[in-house]
Protein backbone atom coordinates (compact mmCIF):
# COMPACT_ATOMS: atom_id res chain seq x y z
CA UNK A 1 0.00 0.00 0.00
CA UNK A 2 1.19 3.04 -0.70
CA UNK A 3 1.04 4.93 2.40
CA UNK A 4 -0.52 8.09 1.80
CA UNK A 5 -3.05 8.05 4.78
CA UNK A 6 -0.46 7.63 7.20
CA UNK A 7 -0.04 10.62 7.97
CA UNK A 8 -2.48 13.06 10.17
CA UNK A 9 -5.33 14.84 8.95
CA UNK A 10 -4.39 18.39 9.40
CA UNK A 11 -1.40 17.52 6.81
CA UNK A 12 -4.20 16.97 3.91
CA UNK A 13 -5.82 20.12 4.69
CA UNK A 14 -3.16 21.90 4.53
CA UNK A 15 -1.87 19.99 1.42
CA UNK A 16 -5.46 20.56 -0.73
CA UNK A 17 -5.25 24.54 0.44
CA UNK A 18 -1.45 24.86 -1.01
CA UNK A 19 -2.56 22.79 -4.53
CA UNK A 20 -6.10 24.43 -4.87
CA UNK A 21 -4.26 27.96 -4.68
CA UNK A 22 -1.33 26.43 -7.25
CA UNK A 23 1.32 26.56 -4.37
CA UNK A 24 3.72 23.97 -5.59
CA UNK A 25 7.17 25.62 -5.38
CA UNK A 26 9.93 23.60 -3.30
CA UNK A 27 9.69 23.99 0.09
CA UNK A 28 12.69 22.63 2.89
CA UNK A 29 11.77 21.50 6.11
CA UNK A 30 14.29 20.21 8.71
CA UNK A 31 13.82 17.42 11.38
CA UNK A 32 16.06 17.89 14.50
CA UNK A 33 15.29 17.58 17.87
CA UNK A 34 14.14 20.36 19.75
CA UNK A 35 15.91 19.55 23.22
CA UNK A 36 17.15 16.54 24.70
CA UNK A 37 15.78 14.16 27.24
CA UNK A 38 16.52 15.27 30.74
CA UNK A 39 19.38 12.14 31.26
CA UNK A 40 20.71 12.41 27.86
CA UNK A 41 24.13 14.02 27.17
CA UNK A 42 24.15 13.19 23.24
CA UNK A 43 21.43 11.56 20.92
CA UNK A 44 22.25 9.12 17.80
CA UNK A 45 20.50 9.48 14.80
CA UNK A 46 18.49 6.36 13.68
CA UNK A 47 15.53 5.74 11.04
CA UNK A 48 16.99 7.41 7.71
CA UNK A 49 16.62 4.06 5.59
CA UNK A 50 13.12 3.44 7.45
CA UNK A 51 12.52 7.31 6.38
CA UNK A 52 13.98 6.70 2.15
CA UNK A 53 11.75 3.27 1.85
CA UNK A 54 8.86 5.28 2.49
CA UNK A 55 9.16 8.53 0.36
CA UNK A 56 10.29 6.08 -2.63
CA UNK A 57 7.02 3.98 -2.29
CA UNK A 58 4.69 7.59 -1.23
CA UNK A 59 1.61 8.00 -2.92
CA UNK A 60 -2.27 7.40 -2.76
CA UNK A 61 -3.86 4.47 -3.80
CA UNK A 62 -7.53 4.22 -5.22
CA UNK A 63 -9.00 2.18 -1.67
CA UNK A 64 -7.19 5.64 0.38
CA UNK A 65 -8.85 8.28 -2.07
CA UNK A 66 -12.11 6.66 -1.92
CA UNK A 67 -12.02 7.02 2.08
CA UNK A 68 -11.04 10.76 1.60
CA UNK A 69 -14.29 11.02 -0.46
CA UNK A 70 -15.80 9.61 2.51
CA UNK A 71 -14.38 12.19 4.69
CA UNK A 72 -15.75 14.96 2.81
CA UNK A 73 -12.97 15.79 0.63
CA UNK A 74 -13.57 16.82 -3.65
CA UNK A 75 -13.18 14.70 -6.20
CA UNK A 76 -11.00 18.16 -7.55
CA UNK A 77 -8.63 17.55 -4.41
CA UNK A 78 -8.76 13.55 -4.92
CA UNK A 79 -7.37 14.29 -8.53
CA UNK A 80 -4.15 16.14 -7.07
CA UNK A 81 -3.63 13.76 -4.73
CA UNK A 82 -3.77 11.19 -7.18
CA UNK A 83 -1.04 12.37 -9.00
CA UNK A 84 1.89 13.02 -6.19
CA UNK A 85 5.02 11.06 -5.48
CA UNK A 86 7.81 12.37 -3.39
CA UNK A 87 10.05 13.30 -6.26
CA UNK A 88 12.14 15.57 -4.08
CA UNK A 89 15.52 15.24 -2.09
CA UNK A 90 16.49 14.64 1.10
CA UNK A 91 19.90 15.57 2.96
CA UNK A 92 20.99 14.08 5.91
CA UNK A 93 23.36 12.66 8.96
CA UNK A 94 24.29 9.08 8.19
CA UNK A 95 22.73 6.53 10.95
CA UNK A 96 24.94 6.25 13.66
CA UNK A 97 25.78 9.52 13.58
CA UNK A 98 25.95 11.20 16.81
CA UNK A 99 23.94 14.43 17.28
CA UNK A 100 23.09 17.12 19.73
CA UNK A 101 19.78 19.20 20.10
CA UNK A 102 19.05 22.26 16.89
CA UNK A 103 21.04 19.91 14.77
CA UNK A 104 19.14 18.54 11.47
CA UNK A 105 19.04 14.96 11.35
CA UNK A 106 17.31 15.44 7.89
CA UNK A 107 15.96 17.89 5.60
CA UNK A 108 13.21 17.24 2.93
CA UNK A 109 13.04 19.73 -0.31
CA UNK A 110 9.94 18.98 -2.41
CA UNK A 111 6.78 21.02 -3.76
CA UNK A 112 5.78 22.09 -0.15
CA UNK A 113 2.32 19.87 -0.75
CA UNK A 114 4.53 16.76 -0.68
CA UNK A 115 6.51 17.93 1.90
CA UNK A 116 4.10 18.55 4.22
CA UNK A 117 2.19 15.48 4.16
CA UNK A 118 5.19 13.14 4.50
CA UNK A 119 5.88 15.04 7.72
CA UNK A 120 3.97 12.64 10.27
CA UNK A 121 5.40 9.28 8.71
CA UNK A 122 9.14 11.00 9.07
CA UNK A 123 8.76 12.35 12.41
CA UNK A 124 7.04 8.73 13.76
CA UNK A 125 10.67 6.78 12.28
CA UNK A 126 13.13 9.21 13.39
CA UNK A 127 11.72 9.53 16.53
CA UNK A 128 11.63 5.64 16.93
CA UNK A 129 14.51 4.70 16.04
CA UNK A 130 16.64 7.65 17.75
CA UNK A 131 15.00 6.94 20.84
CA UNK A 132 16.09 3.25 20.83
CA UNK A 133 19.66 3.75 19.81
CA UNK A 134 20.09 6.05 22.04
CA UNK A 135 18.81 4.07 24.55
CA UNK A 136 21.03 0.92 23.86
CA UNK A 137 23.95 3.72 23.26
CA UNK A 138 23.81 3.68 26.86
CA UNK A 139 23.98 0.18 27.85
CA UNK A 140 27.62 0.00 25.27
CA UNK A 141 28.63 2.77 27.52
CA UNK A 142 27.77 0.79 30.74
CA UNK A 143 29.00 -2.84 29.61
CA UNK A 144 32.39 -1.23 28.86
CA UNK A 145 33.62 -3.88 26.23
CA UNK A 146 31.32 -6.78 27.87
CA UNK A 147 28.88 -8.35 24.87
CA UNK A 148 25.16 -7.66 25.12
CA UNK A 149 22.11 -9.26 23.51
CA UNK A 150 18.73 -7.62 22.70
CA UNK A 151 16.56 -9.34 24.63
CA UNK A 152 13.33 -7.11 24.05
CA UNK A 153 11.06 -8.70 21.82
CA UNK A 154 8.03 -9.44 24.20
CA UNK A 155 7.99 -6.06 25.83
CA UNK A 156 8.38 -3.65 22.45
CA UNK A 157 5.32 -1.60 21.89
CA UNK A 158 4.37 -3.68 18.54
CA UNK A 159 6.41 -5.93 16.32
CA UNK A 160 7.71 -2.90 14.34
CA UNK A 161 9.22 -1.50 17.55
CA UNK A 162 10.88 -4.71 18.09
CA UNK A 163 12.44 -4.86 14.61
CA UNK A 164 13.44 -1.09 14.82
CA UNK A 165 14.80 -2.20 18.43
CA UNK A 166 17.12 -5.13 17.17
CA UNK A 167 18.28 -3.02 14.05
CA UNK A 168 19.32 -0.21 16.40
CA UNK A 169 20.95 -1.82 19.30
CA UNK A 170 23.04 -3.37 16.38
CA UNK A 171 23.94 -0.30 14.63
CA UNK A 172 25.60 0.65 18.27
CA UNK A 173 27.37 -2.35 19.27
CA UNK A 174 24.86 -5.45 20.31
CA UNK A 175 26.30 -8.59 19.89
CA UNK A 176 22.65 -10.29 18.85
CA UNK A 177 19.13 -10.56 19.29
CA UNK A 178 16.70 -12.61 20.28
CA UNK A 179 14.48 -11.93 17.73
CA UNK A 180 14.35 -14.46 14.59
CA UNK A 181 13.11 -12.38 12.10
CA UNK A 182 15.27 -9.08 12.64
CA UNK A 183 18.56 -11.46 12.53
CA UNK A 184 17.24 -13.06 9.42
CA UNK A 185 16.03 -9.10 7.87
CA UNK A 186 19.26 -7.24 8.94
CA UNK A 187 21.78 -10.19 9.15
CA UNK A 188 22.19 -10.32 12.59
CA UNK A 189 23.36 -12.88 15.04
CA UNK A 190 20.20 -14.74 16.76
CA UNK A 191 20.78 -16.40 20.14
CA UNK A 192 18.45 -18.02 22.77
CA UNK A 193 18.44 -20.07 26.02
CA UNK A 194 15.60 -21.42 27.56
CA UNK A 195 12.36 -20.32 30.01
CA UNK A 196 11.55 -21.19 33.09
CA UNK A 197 8.44 -23.34 31.51
CA UNK A 198 11.18 -25.76 29.73
CA UNK A 199 12.53 -26.30 33.17
CA UNK A 200 9.09 -27.10 34.80
CA UNK A 201 7.76 -29.31 32.33
CA UNK A 202 10.03 -32.04 32.94
CA UNK A 203 10.03 -34.59 35.66
CA UNK A 204 13.67 -32.76 37.33
CA UNK A 205 15.85 -29.57 36.17
CA UNK A 206 18.48 -32.08 35.70
CA UNK A 207 15.87 -33.75 32.98
CA UNK A 208 15.55 -30.15 31.53
CA UNK A 209 19.12 -29.40 31.48
CA UNK A 210 20.08 -33.15 29.85
CA UNK A 211 17.25 -32.49 26.99
CA UNK A 212 18.61 -29.09 26.13
CA UNK A 213 21.86 -29.87 25.74
CA UNK A 214 21.36 -33.52 24.11
CA UNK A 215 19.02 -31.34 21.30
CA UNK A 216 21.27 -28.30 21.45
CA UNK A 217 25.19 -29.25 22.27
CA UNK A 218 26.50 -26.38 20.46
CA UNK A 219 24.52 -23.42 21.81
CA UNK A 220 23.68 -24.68 25.46
CA UNK A 221 23.25 -22.01 28.23
CA UNK A 222 21.55 -23.32 31.06
CA UNK A 223 19.52 -21.08 32.86
CA UNK A 224 19.57 -22.12 36.32
CA UNK A 225 17.33 -19.81 38.59
CA UNK A 226 14.36 -21.55 38.13
CA UNK A 227 14.19 -23.49 41.93
CA UNK A 228 17.60 -22.70 43.42
CA UNK A 229 20.39 -20.82 41.55
CA UNK A 230 23.64 -21.99 42.89
CA UNK A 231 21.82 -25.80 42.60
CA UNK A 232 20.79 -24.99 39.57
CA UNK A 233 24.27 -24.44 38.63
CA UNK A 234 25.70 -27.63 40.27
CA UNK A 235 23.25 -29.46 38.02
CA UNK A 236 23.82 -27.58 34.95
CA UNK A 237 27.75 -28.84 35.63
CA UNK A 238 26.72 -32.53 35.92
CA UNK A 239 25.13 -32.51 32.45
CA UNK A 240 28.05 -30.81 30.85
CA UNK A 241 30.28 -33.23 32.73
CA UNK A 242 28.21 -36.46 31.65
CA UNK A 243 27.66 -35.42 28.21
CA UNK A 244 31.55 -33.85 27.61
CA UNK A 245 30.54 -30.18 27.00
CA UNK A 246 33.05 -27.43 27.13
CA UNK A 247 32.37 -25.50 24.25
CA UNK A 248 29.67 -22.44 23.47
CA UNK A 249 28.49 -23.59 27.13
CA UNK A 250 27.09 -21.03 29.74
CA UNK A 251 24.65 -20.58 32.90
CA UNK A 252 22.08 -17.53 32.49
CA UNK A 253 21.56 -15.53 35.99
CA UNK A 254 17.70 -14.01 35.95
CA UNK A 255 17.12 -12.92 39.39
CA UNK A 256 18.28 -12.41 42.86
CA UNK A 257 21.70 -10.52 43.57
CA UNK A 258 23.59 -10.79 39.91
CA UNK A 259 27.01 -9.39 41.87
CA UNK A 260 26.88 -12.68 44.92
CA UNK A 261 25.30 -15.15 42.38
CA UNK A 262 27.98 -14.41 39.18
CA UNK A 263 30.82 -14.63 41.42
CA UNK A 264 29.49 -17.83 43.33
CA UNK A 265 28.68 -19.09 39.78
CA UNK A 266 32.62 -18.24 38.54
CA UNK A 267 34.27 -20.21 41.61
CA UNK A 268 31.85 -23.03 41.24
CA UNK A 269 32.83 -23.43 37.39
CA UNK A 270 36.18 -22.92 37.64
CA UNK A 271 36.38 -25.62 40.19
CA UNK A 272 34.78 -28.02 37.74
CA UNK A 273 37.64 -27.16 35.45
CA UNK A 274 34.55 -24.79 33.35
CA UNK A 275 36.64 -21.86 32.84
CA UNK A 276 35.27 -21.15 29.74
CA UNK A 277 32.05 -21.54 30.14
CA UNK A 278 30.18 -17.77 30.49
CA UNK A 279 27.70 -16.42 32.60
CA UNK A 280 25.18 -14.65 31.18
CA UNK A 281 22.64 -11.99 33.43
CA UNK A 282 19.26 -10.73 32.87
CA UNK A 283 16.72 -9.59 34.29
CA UNK A 284 15.03 -6.28 33.87
CA UNK A 285 18.21 -4.81 33.92
CA UNK A 286 18.93 -0.66 33.03
CA UNK A 287 22.32 0.42 32.15
CA UNK A 288 22.17 1.96 35.53
CA UNK A 289 22.43 -1.41 37.22
CA UNK A 290 24.83 -2.98 34.09
CA UNK A 291 27.29 -0.56 35.13
CA UNK A 292 27.21 -1.27 38.80
CA UNK A 293 27.71 -5.16 37.56
CA UNK A 294 31.14 -4.05 35.73
CA UNK A 295 32.41 -1.27 38.24
CA UNK A 296 32.06 -4.30 40.60
CA UNK A 297 34.20 -6.46 38.05
CA UNK A 298 31.49 -9.27 38.67
CA UNK A 299 32.69 -11.94 36.76
CA UNK A 300 29.40 -11.52 34.10
CA UNK A 301 30.36 -12.01 30.37
CA UNK A 302 27.18 -10.90 29.26
CA UNK A 303 23.84 -8.95 29.25
CA UNK A 304 20.55 -9.70 28.51
CA UNK A 305 18.71 -6.43 27.59
CA UNK A 306 15.23 -6.52 27.82
CA UNK A 307 12.00 -4.08 28.97
CA UNK A 308 14.03 -1.38 29.81
CA UNK A 309 15.49 -1.02 26.11
CA UNK A 310 12.52 -2.04 24.30
CA UNK A 311 10.27 1.01 25.02
CA UNK A 312 13.62 3.06 26.34
CA UNK A 313 11.75 3.18 29.65
CA UNK A 314 13.48 6.68 31.13
CA UNK A 315 13.07 8.64 28.17
CA UNK A 316 10.74 6.92 25.78
CA UNK A 317 10.76 9.55 23.15
CA UNK A 318 12.67 12.56 21.83
CA UNK A 319 11.69 15.67 20.80
CA UNK A 320 11.29 15.83 17.39
CA UNK A 321 9.85 18.62 15.32
CA UNK A 322 9.81 19.20 11.45
CA UNK A 323 9.97 22.80 10.62
CA UNK A 324 9.61 24.97 7.84
CA UNK A 325 12.69 26.63 7.19
CA UNK A 326 12.67 27.76 3.17
CA UNK A 327 9.82 28.18 0.88
CA UNK A 328 10.36 29.50 -2.83
CA UNK A 329 13.54 30.27 -2.00
CA UNK A 330 12.67 32.43 0.62
CA UNK A 331 14.00 31.60 4.26
CA UNK A 332 11.36 31.23 6.81
CA UNK A 333 11.30 30.89 10.51
CA UNK A 334 8.73 30.71 13.52
CA UNK A 335 8.93 33.10 16.07
CA UNK A 336 6.96 31.46 19.05
CA UNK A 337 7.83 31.47 22.98
CA UNK A 338 10.50 29.05 23.56
CA UNK A 339 9.67 27.67 20.07
CA UNK A 340 11.40 29.89 17.49
CA UNK A 341 13.15 28.41 14.73
CA UNK A 342 16.32 28.71 12.49
CA UNK A 343 15.83 29.80 8.69
CA UNK A 344 17.21 28.41 5.75
CA UNK A 345 18.73 24.77 4.47
CA UNK A 346 21.05 23.53 7.12
CA UNK A 347 24.81 22.05 7.46
CA UNK A 348 26.76 20.95 10.71
CA UNK A 349 30.83 20.79 10.86
CA UNK A 350 32.62 19.43 12.96
CA UNK A 351 36.35 18.89 14.21
CA UNK A 352 37.75 15.63 12.79
CA UNK A 353 39.76 14.95 16.07
CA UNK A 354 39.16 15.37 19.27
CA UNK A 355 36.14 16.51 21.84
CA UNK A 356 33.86 18.74 19.94
CA UNK A 357 31.63 21.27 19.71
CA UNK A 358 29.75 21.19 16.58
CA UNK A 359 29.08 24.30 14.41
CA UNK A 360 25.36 25.34 12.89
CA UNK A 361 25.49 27.03 9.66
CA UNK A 362 23.72 27.16 5.84
CA UNK A 363 24.17 24.44 3.55
CA UNK A 364 25.86 26.72 0.85
CA UNK A 365 28.53 28.45 2.75
CA UNK A 366 31.77 27.06 3.49
CA UNK A 367 32.34 25.35 7.16
CA UNK A 368 35.59 25.79 9.48
CA UNK A 369 38.69 24.91 7.42
CA UNK A 370 39.24 21.62 7.91
CA UNK A 371 36.15 20.44 9.70
CA UNK A 372 33.55 17.58 8.04
CA UNK A 373 30.36 18.12 7.57
CA UNK A 374 27.29 15.80 8.80
CA UNK A 375 24.58 16.34 6.50
CA UNK A 376 24.81 14.42 2.83
CA UNK A 377 22.75 14.24 0.06
CA UNK A 378 20.87 11.03 1.17
CA UNK A 379 17.62 11.03 -2.11
CA UNK A 380 17.55 13.27 -5.18
CA UNK A 381 14.26 13.44 -7.58
CA UNK A 382 12.89 11.21 -5.65
CA UNK A 383 15.17 7.78 -5.31
CA UNK A 384 18.32 6.89 -2.75
CA UNK A 385 21.58 8.40 -3.85
CA UNK A 386 23.80 5.52 -2.25
CA UNK A 387 22.62 2.24 -1.58
CA UNK A 388 22.05 1.49 2.24
CA UNK A 389 25.00 1.05 4.61
CA UNK A 390 25.69 -2.64 5.68
CA UNK A 391 24.72 -2.46 9.48
CA UNK A 392 28.75 -3.01 10.60
CA UNK A 393 29.81 0.27 8.67
CA UNK A 394 27.48 2.21 10.91
CA UNK A 395 28.83 -0.20 13.91
CA UNK A 396 32.43 1.91 13.32
CA UNK A 397 30.76 5.40 12.10
CA UNK A 398 28.74 4.84 15.34
CA UNK A 399 32.14 3.93 17.44
CA UNK A 400 34.15 6.88 16.12
CA UNK A 401 31.85 9.44 16.88
CA UNK A 402 31.13 8.09 20.34
CA UNK A 403 35.10 8.58 21.09
CA UNK A 404 34.49 12.21 20.40
CA UNK A 405 31.25 12.64 23.07
CA UNK A 406 32.59 15.08 25.15
CA UNK A 407 32.89 12.74 28.41
CA UNK A 408 30.65 15.00 30.70
CA UNK A 409 28.02 14.83 27.96
CA UNK A 410 28.79 10.52 27.91
CA UNK A 411 27.93 10.26 31.87
CA UNK A 412 24.57 7.80 32.27
CA UNK A 413 24.01 10.19 35.32
CA UNK A 414 24.03 14.18 35.25
CA UNK A 415 24.75 14.43 31.96
CA UNK A 416 25.74 17.99 30.84
CA UNK A 417 24.51 18.97 27.35
CA UNK A 418 26.81 19.98 24.34
CA UNK A 419 26.68 23.84 23.21
CA UNK A 420 26.20 24.31 19.57
CA UNK A 421 27.62 27.49 18.04
CA UNK A 422 26.14 29.17 15.33
CA UNK A 423 27.82 30.37 12.25
CA UNK A 424 27.91 34.20 11.89
CA UNK A 425 26.00 33.73 8.11
CA UNK A 426 23.61 31.31 10.13
CA UNK A 427 23.18 34.27 12.59
CA UNK A 428 22.82 37.16 10.37
CA UNK A 429 20.39 35.18 7.85
CA UNK A 430 17.89 34.83 10.97
CA UNK A 431 17.76 38.41 11.99
CA UNK A 432 17.26 39.04 8.50
CA UNK A 433 14.05 36.20 8.26
CA UNK A 434 13.36 38.05 12.13
CA UNK A 435 12.65 41.26 10.50
CA UNK A 436 10.48 39.65 7.52
CA UNK A 437 8.26 37.60 9.64
CA UNK A 438 7.55 40.32 11.80
CA UNK A 439 6.82 42.39 8.53
CA UNK A 440 4.24 39.86 7.30
CA UNK A 441 2.78 39.70 11.00
CA UNK A 442 1.79 43.31 10.41
CA UNK A 443 4.12 44.57 13.31
CA UNK A 444 6.80 46.67 11.25
CA UNK A 445 10.30 45.59 12.60
CA UNK A 446 11.97 44.48 16.09
CA UNK A 447 9.33 45.12 19.53
CA UNK A 448 10.23 46.63 22.38
CA UNK A 449 10.10 43.69 24.75
CA UNK A 450 12.61 41.67 22.50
Amino acid sequence: MPGGLLTDLYELNMAVSYLRRGMTEPATFSLYVRDLPRARGFLVAAGLEACLDFLEGFGFDEDELAYLASIGFEERDLAELRALRFDGEVWAVPEGTVVYAAEPILEVTAPIAVAQLVETSLLNRVTLHTTLATKAARYVLAAQGRDLVDFSFRRTHGTQAAMAVARASAIVGFVATSNVEAARRYGLVATGTMAHSFVEAFPSEEHAFRAFAEDHPDRTTFLVDTYDTLNGVRTAIAVARELGLEERLGVRLDSGDLDHLARETRRLLDAAGLERARIFASGGLDEHEVAELVRAQAPVDAFGIGTQLGVSADAPYVDTVYKLVEYAGRPVMKLSAAKTTAPGRKQVWRRPVGEHADVLGLRDEDGPAGWTPLLEPAMAHGRRTRPDPDIPAIRERFRADLERVPAKARRLQHAERVTVERSAALRDLTAEAREDALDRAGIGGPRASD
